[in-house]
């Protein structure tokens, strides 16, 4: 380098400077769009869309999306309170019989009632899935009504003590009036009884006197939830069928809980509730024939079957709106004994 003239290093220097020139401006630009299509660190991965076993389990693709994609409800964690009461004894009462037409068939139950209202449950039969899945003929009808009354007699109660009781549910069900057709032509009066009154009538039968100021009562239904208390408490809320109408479980976990925060403080120590679902869940830990369960906090289940994890759902919606930790499972108590109660 050192012969070279200075001419000839100044165009050696040239060529150089060119050469990094043309390399930077073709190899630059591409480089940094490279870098800016790259994803960002924070950025969130796609959620994985999977069918879930339950949602499966349906054979209903609508109701799955609608399902895996609502808003994931809070499941409620307590240690629940533990619960002490015996029943006042009614040997001394009368006996009454009453047979529910409801969403999940014919439902009958003998009580004995005494003066002061106390009441036992002296046989309880409950019947196969006949309304809502419609496998009940003309025939059927009348030989299972009539087999009901027949037992009902022979266990000692008088004909005009049987009484017939459309839920709620039932009654929006169009098979519900073949069978109430078929039982005035036996000379039977059917009473209907709407969702609040139905709330009302399990409030009697599974509220104990001494809890009237300090409790209140859920009945979760397949069509629909009751939640009353006294005086006069009586709400509406969706049914552990409702991811049948494609209904996600975020909203109803919403409007249950708006619902049940209408429950007064003071009453919110402890929860009776009944239905379909908490049967399911109390008989997990049922301690012999006891009368009454204490349920776990909803987030102590699994639950099996689309159902159950409704009714998961519901149960853990009302627990977050009143934070009660103790919900009691009553084994006897049914809408259609707080009838009975109520004539």
């Amino acid at each position: 380098m050192a012969r070279l003239t200075t001419f000839s290093r100044l165009l050696i220097t040239l060529a150089i400077v060119a050469g990094v020139y043309f390399a930077v401006t073709k190899f630059l630009p591409q480089f940094q769009k490279a870098k800016t299509d790259a994803p960002s660190q924070t950025e969130q991965p796609a959620q994985d869309d999977t069918r879930t076993d339950d949602a499966a389990a349906t054979g209903n693709n609508t109701s799955t999306t609608n399902w895996g994609k609502s808003s994931a409800p809070s499941t409620a964690s307590f240690t629940p309170a533990p619960f002490n009461y015996t029943p006042a004894s009614a040997s001394s009462g009368k006996l009454k019989g009453v047979v529910e037409l409801g969403a999940t068939g014919f439902n009958s139950f003998i009580v004995r009632i005494d003066a002061q209202k106390n009441w036992q449950l002296e046989k309880a039969e409950y019947g196969a899935s006949l309304v809502y899945e419609k496998l009940t003929s003309d025939d059927d009808v009348k030989s299972g009504l009539k087999r009901y009354i027949a037992d009902m007699l022979g266990f000692g109660v008088g004909s005009k003590d049987i009484h017939f009781v459309v839920s709620s549910g039932a009654k929006k069900v169009d098979i519900t009036r073949k069978i109430t057709a078929e039982l005035k032509k036996m000379g039977y009066f059917v009473n209907e009884v709407t969702p609040q009154q139905e709330g009302q009538l399990a409030l009697k039968a599974a509220l104990p006197k001494s809890y009237s100021n300090r409790a209140f009562v859920v009945d979760v239904g397949s069509g629909n939830t009751k939640i009353s208390w006294l005086p006069g408490g009586a709400l509406e809320g969706p049914g552990a069928k409702y991811f049948q109408n494609n209904t996600p479980d975020g909203d109803v976990h919403q409007q249950t809980k708006a619902l049940a925060s209408q429950i007064p403080s003071n009453l919110r120590g402890t929860c009776f509730i009944i239905g379909g679902v908490p049967y399911e869940l109390a008989k997990q830990t049922r301690n012999g024939k006891e009368r009454y369960t204490v349920l776990k906090a909803p987030g102590g289940y699994t639950a099996d079957g689309a159902k159950q994890k409704a009714g998961l759902n519901i149960y853990s919606a009302i627990a977050d709106a009143t934070g009660c930790k103790q919900f009691v499972f009553d084994w006897d108590a049914n809408f259609t004994i707080g009838f009975l109660l109520n004539l």
